[in-house]
């Protein structure tokens, strides 16, 4: 067999913080083909930048990866943990930590080493790629919020399990006359929560760039029941905040929270619209749904995309970048574009203005 040139022969790979569909994919892919079109050696590492601390790590041969297409979460494991962040749970100092990738780095003898991860893991990789590291990243995460793509791995299908939440809780919305909160993933950005929610015709939707005014829902509420449907059903982001709660800094509104005993922005929402005095309300936290099974069609597509194209980068040896989408077309942007940074919702968005000439309150 004939192999392309490589400038890179071994690279490690991993994947860190939370799990998401398309991951092994992902995975499969860049194995696949970095093998079989350029002949690289591919070390598994497990359990995130944990494995690479611990030097956790083996030859992922063919038997490994051939048959994980559309297997949910990860082979290789994953953790949160953060080199950059002094802890108690491994090493008391970021140096030991940091030290300790860039020995296992070249024990293990590594070209590069390519991560799959969200924010987090793409500001730790920036940071490792400073320190002399050759980096390549790949992006997932369920709540779209990576800087530098359109997509990410693991969204689609997290938004699809979430619509059809939203959809199933319209019989029930309509059968009894309630307010049915459904409480979808995006700690701090709202591309789930409104992807879903006009998928799901929802007649609420509350995004945590947007904060609510209980005022605004009260007066949908009272207009859709003029209208005869004395029913809605509301999809709401778990980061989603009033306007009072927006003017607090972070301490306050966690005290807040804490001791108003809300279990979550749903509960709360639930307990904010029972007072109204209008509607009954119930609530559902989908959770971590969301984030497991099997990936979508259209995220095997991405991430196989998105996983020829790292090994293309490896073999040129375009390092320092994160695989991306623009449009149609598969690219990449350095690793300072999406360090550090969130994907906002912005407010001229294409779908918050659909939702609003469908009907939808943003609650605002």
């Amino acid at each position: 067999m004939s192999f392309e040139s490589s400038k890179t022969k071994t690279f490690g790979i991993l994947s860190a913080g939370g799990d998401c569909p398309g991951l092994n994919a992902a995975i499969r892919t860049l194995c696949s083909a970095a093998s079989l079109r350029y002949n690289m050696k591919a070390i598994g590492i497990y359990d995130g930048y944990m494995g690479l601390i611990n030097g956790n790590a083996r030859e992922l041969k063919p038997a490994d990866f051939e048959d994980i297409l559309s297997l949910g979460g990860t082979i290789l494991g994953s953790s949160r943990i953060k080199p950059y962040k002094t802890d108690e749970i491994s090493y008391t100092r970021e140096q030991d930590k940091v030290m300790l990738i860039k020995e296992n780095y070249k024990k293990l003898g590594l070209d590069c080493l390519v991560v799959l991860g969200g924010n987090g893991t793409h500001s730790t990789a920036k940071r490792l790629s400073d320190e002399g590291l050759n980096i390549l990243g790949i992006p997932k995460t369920i709540d779209n919020d990576i800087e530098g793509t359109e997509a990410s791995i693991g969204f689609d299908t997290a938004v699809s399990v979430a619509a059809e939440s939203i959809d199933r809780h319209h019989s029930t919305a309509k059968s009894h006359g309630r307010a049915m909160i459904v409480e979808c993933m995006g700690h701090k950005v709202g591309w789930l929560a409104l992807h879903a929610g006009i998928a799901g015709s929802a007649d609420i939707i509350l995004i945590p760039e947007i904060p609510y005014d209980i005022n605004s829902i009260k007066e949908h509420l009272l207009l859709r029941q003029k209208s005869g449907r004395n029913y809605s059903v509301i999809a709401v982001a778990e980061g989603a905040l009033s306007i009072e709660e927006e003017q607090m800094d972070k301490k306050d509104r966690k005290k807040f929270r804490s001791e108003s005993h809300f279990i979550s922005i749903a509960h709360k929402l639930e307990e904010e619209i029972e007072s109204l005095n209008l509607i009954e309300a119930r609530s559902t936290v989908i959770g971590y749904a969301q984030r497991g099974g099997t990936p979508s069609s259209l995220d095997r597509i991405l991430a196989i995309a998105f996983g020829n194209a790292a090994a293309e980068h490896l073999a040129d040896g375009n390092y320092g970048s994160m695989i991306s989408l623009k449009g149609n077309e598969i690219s990449s942007v350095k690793l300072d574009v999406p360090a550090d940074k969130i994907k906002m919702v912005p407010m001229g968005h294409h779908l918050l203005k659909s939702s609003k000439s469908l009907g939808i309150c943003l609650g605002n």
